[in-house]
């Protein structure tokens, strides 16, 4: 929508404006000598206001050519050839209510071929302004958009933290972490030690990476890791999982805690309704300027939950868009018996900003 014409406040300021440029307009004929100063304003005030109305698209003739992708011969005869044409117009309107005028006996305004130059270059040189005007207003539109961008970002990083953290603390993964805790002390103490360690390990890495903007990917895996090792307790044999990183990608900076949820995922829709459970693999690679990760699980061919609900992909899906916007990929593919994440981002090697 137009941000002028569909805002009062600036709708009336944009008027007046145009009124404003009315006054000089009439100035321009009483100072040619072709009039006087009454007929003058009412002569020019209609057709300015009127063309305002004509020169505000030039907000969709620089949408449709952004400055930031704008070359300079694009450049150039955008802003030649449109307020050449705006011109035309505005000089065809002011003649047109002229000789309206004429004809009702109103005024008669006898334009020399000066005035006629001076007109259309007056109405040229507006259009100029007002695509100039426009521009400004995209420019402070796309400024504002950005912001909100970096805010939702925030917001989206820190919903999914406090839905991670919810996930830790969540009863039913406290019970089973616990319970299988005090299962092992009496059978196996040296397990129990091991589950409560990595349970520990857990708690304190999810906590301290929440706080990072970016973090290299081997704290992410060793997030995941301690994470596994927990509910491999639980599973047992039937949890397997390896991890295929390339030595290249350790160093890669991705947002905290964005593998942990597909990791849970994995278990939740794949390993935990099978009965002989499976394999979860996790490869990551570097192909040019992209960081490629892929998270793979076996799957029941008819699963009894909806694979891709909750943080693990809709989730993580808007949170990514929102931080890399067009430069991220992810996509999900399910088979009868696999399911596969593929996400696709920039190569970050250096922490960002914030991060530590």
């Amino acid at each position: 929508m137009h941000p002028i014409l569909s805002d009062r406040h600036k709708l009336a300021s944009y008027l007046l404006a145009w009124l404003i440029a009315g006054v000089l307009i009439a100035k321009l004929l009483v100072v040619e000598q072709l009039t006087s100063w009454n007929t003058a304003l009412l002569f020019s005030l209609p057709v300015t206001v009127i063309y305002g109305f004509i020169a505000s698209s030039a907000y969709y003739v620089c949408r449709a050519q952004p400055v930031a992708g704008r070359r300079l011969f694009a450049a150039l005869a955008l802003f030649a050839c449109a307020p050449l044409v705006a011109g035309s117009l505005w000089l065809a309107l002011c003649l047109g209510w002229n000789n309206l005028a004429t004809s009702l006996q109103w005024w008669t305004i006898n334009f020399t071929q000066r005035s006629i130059a001076l007109l259309f270059s007056a109405g040229c040189c507006c259009y100029l302004m007002s695509m100039l005007l426009h521009d400004l207003l995209i420019a402070a539109d796309n400024l504002r958009k950005a912001e909100l961008n970096a805010a939702q970002s925030l917001v989206f990083a820190r919903e999914s933290e406090l839905q991670m953290l919810r996930a830790q603390i969540n009863p039913h993964f406290l019970f089973n972490s616990l319970n299988s805790i005090s299962a092992l002390t009496s059978i196996n103490a040296q397990s129990a030690r091991s589950m409560t360690i990595s349970l520990a390990q857990f708690y304190r890495l999810s906590l301290t990476l929440a706080e990072q903007k970016t973090i290299p990917l081997t704290q992410e895996i060793e997030l995941c890791s301690s994470f596994l090792e927990v509910e491999k307790t639980r599973f047992g044999s039937k949890l397997q999982y390896e991890f295929l990183i390339d030595p290249n990608t350790e160093q890669a900076h991705i947002p905290p805690m964005l593998l942990q949820p597909l990791i849970e995922n994995a278990i939740k829709h794949g390993i935990r309704d099978l009965p002989d459970g499976g394999i979860i693999r996790l490869n990551s690679q570097i192909n040019e300027s992209w960081l490629h990760i892929f998270i793979e699980n076996p799957c029941e061919p008819q699963p009894t939950e909806t694979i891709g609900n909750g943080l693990g992909l809709v989730n993580t899906r808007r949170r990514l868009q929102q931080l890399y916007g067009h430069q991220v990929r992810i996509n999900w593919v399910k088979n009868p018996q696999l399911f596969r994440v593929e996400i696709t981002l920039p190569l970050q090697l250096h922490p960002t900003k914030d991060s530590s």
